[in-house]
């Protein structure tokens, strides 16, 4: 009995990362059309070399680039590896998600959660832009969290304002220099979602994240001083789905 019950834990976690990787792909499709402004959901999939039209079985999420060993099967061009590794990221994510959450509607939420963020980071390491729609959807998740558990509502709306007011008070100081106008909405939306705690768990490993890993950049990448801090913010946001609260009440409890 209990193997069967672990083969079928086993199984649903293989369709939780099907279902993250097929999703992946579709966070693939954002990348790269959104900042160009391009249709989404009716342009059809085509080499960005040969500009041939891609089959189904072209299209097959992390299978498909492994098949073909990373290259366009019309005309031979290397096929970027962002492809398989933001499938398999979201997949993985996904599996993570529900492994330490458990089986339940805020794990779904978690999940969309991660997906806006994970295709946001990319897009804002690439081009410093964030587009709304991201930071919209984040926000709509954070309506239904509120909903879904109405009697902490209070704590969710703290976390709104949490951190995005801090961070809007650091706008107006520094003229938009010390931080941008779409990391402030997007600590109020997940502040939504994830309550105060989570979101204040959020900035600060945000905060150390993307001090570590920035300096390194410049050390050893010769990355210049400017930072894009909405991928660590959204790095730090992962993490506090799984940790923010325990780290703050640790955290208290050292105070106390």
């Amino acid at each position: 009995m209990l193997s069967e019950l672990k083969l079928f834990t086993t199984f649903i976690y293989v369709i939780v990362f099907l279902y993250g990787i097929v999703i992946g792909s579709f966070l693939n499709v954002c990348i790269y059309r959104i900042p160009k402004k391009e249709n989404i959901a009716t342009e059809r999939s085509h080499c960005m070399e040969c500009g041939t039209q891609l089959k189904w079985y072209d299209l097959v999420p992390l299978f498909s680039w492994l098949f073909l060993k990373g290259k366009c099967r019309y005309c031979g061009t290397r096929i970027s590896i962002q492809y398989p590794l933001i499938e398999f990221i979201n997949g993985v994510g996904y599996v993570w998600i529900f492994v330490v959450n458990g089986f339940n509607f805020v794990s779904i939420l978690y999940c969309l959660c991660m997906s806006a963020i994970l295709a946001r980071s990319v897009i804002d390491w690439r081009t410093f832009e964030i587009p709304v729609a991201f930071n919209i959807f984040i926000f709509a998740l954070g309506i239904v969290r509120v909903i879904y558990d109405f009697e902490h509502i209070v704590t969710y709306l703290i976390g709104m304002v949490a951190i995005s007011l801090f961070l809007f008070i650091v706008f107006l100081v520094t003229g938009g220099r010390g931080i941008g106008g779409g990391d402030i909405k997007l600590m109020a939306a997940t502040g939504l979602l994830l309550g105060w705690k989570g979101i204040v768990a959020a900035f600060f490993l945000g905060c150390i994240l993307g001090s570590v890993i920035h300096i390194i950049l410049m050390i050893f990448f010769k990355k210049d001083r400017t930072l894009a801090f909405g991928p660590y913010l959204s790095l730090g946001i992962f993490f506090a789905m799984f940790y923010g609260e325990q780290l703050v009440d640790w955290y208290i409890g050292l105070l106390t």
